[in-house]
């Protein structure tokens, strides 16, 4: 086969396979990801279902698809917003990538649920999906490095009884970073995602109004969680005082 006839059959792959996840895309948005199927896919394209296999064998490898195709887009407004925020200082920049991440979610909410809703039933995500699900928390990190680095961060001292798995998580995340920052980001990066999904997911109907503005606050206070700014002065009888790490 010659090269040119190689690069039309390519050509023609990547536009077929393109087509079909589009389509599974609509299906996700009008019936969930528990009732995609390779079949009803391939009715709307036009395909036989045996043609449609020769791309995807399987719904799992077209969910797997989907799954990282989503992950990589997320992944990639987060580097954008921090990429174009790179003069910034790291609340500042911890907070325009929050934002860009919460954009990404409304604009694509289907998509959102599928890697941060309720699981698919019958399906375990394969390894391949994990360096796609890393890259906005790698983002995060990388921001936290940077404030490690230059000024510091400022964090309580983490709980005796809870020492041993910090270290455990510092050593498999971010042995570069002290147990106290890692821990606190492994908990902002829950609760980023949980306020997220409380207004993709209609829990914030009737509670919070200016949305955009309650993120940004929320935000601000991830930021200073992770320790990021100063937290404020004083607290709760029994908090630890803050300390640069």
């Amino acid at each position: 086969m010659s090269s040119t006839a190689r690069g039309v059959r390519a050509r023609a792959r990547i536009e077929v396979t393109a087509a079909i996840k589009d389509e599974a895309r609509r299906q996700l948005a009008e019936e969930g990801a528990a009732k995609l199927s390779l079949r009803a896919v391939a009715r709307e394209l036009g395909m036989a279902s045996s043609a449609l296999y020769r791309y995807f064998p399987s719904r799992d490898d077209l969910l797997t698809a989907l799954i990282i195709d989503a992950y990589n887009a997320i992944g990639a407004a987060a580097e954008s917003a921090h990429d174009a925020a790179s003069g910034s200082d790291p609340a500042r920049r911890w907070t325009l990538v929050c934002e860009a991440v919460r954009a990404w979610a409304l604009a694509h909410p289907h998509e959102y649920a599928l890697i941060y809703g309720s699981p698919v039933p019958g399906y375990t995500a394969p390894q391949d999906t994990v360096p796609p699900a890393a890259r906005v928390g790698q983002v995060f990190f990388g921001i936290t490095r940077d404030a490690h680095r230059s000024t510091g961060l400022a964090l309580p001292e983490l709980p005796a009884g809870l020492r041993p798995e910090a270290e455990r998580m510092t050593a498999d995340l971010a042995p570069d970073l002290p147990p106290e920052a890692v821990t606190a980001l492994v908990a902002a990066w829950a609760e980023l995602f949980g306020l997220i999904g409380f207004e993709v997911f209609g829990q914030f109907n009737r509670v919070v109004e200016d949305r955009e503005t309650f993120f940004r606050h929320a935000a601000d206070r991830l930021a200073r969680g992770v320790g990021l700014t100063p937290p404020r002065q004083g607290g709760s009888e029994g908090t630890a005082p803050a300390r640069r790490v």
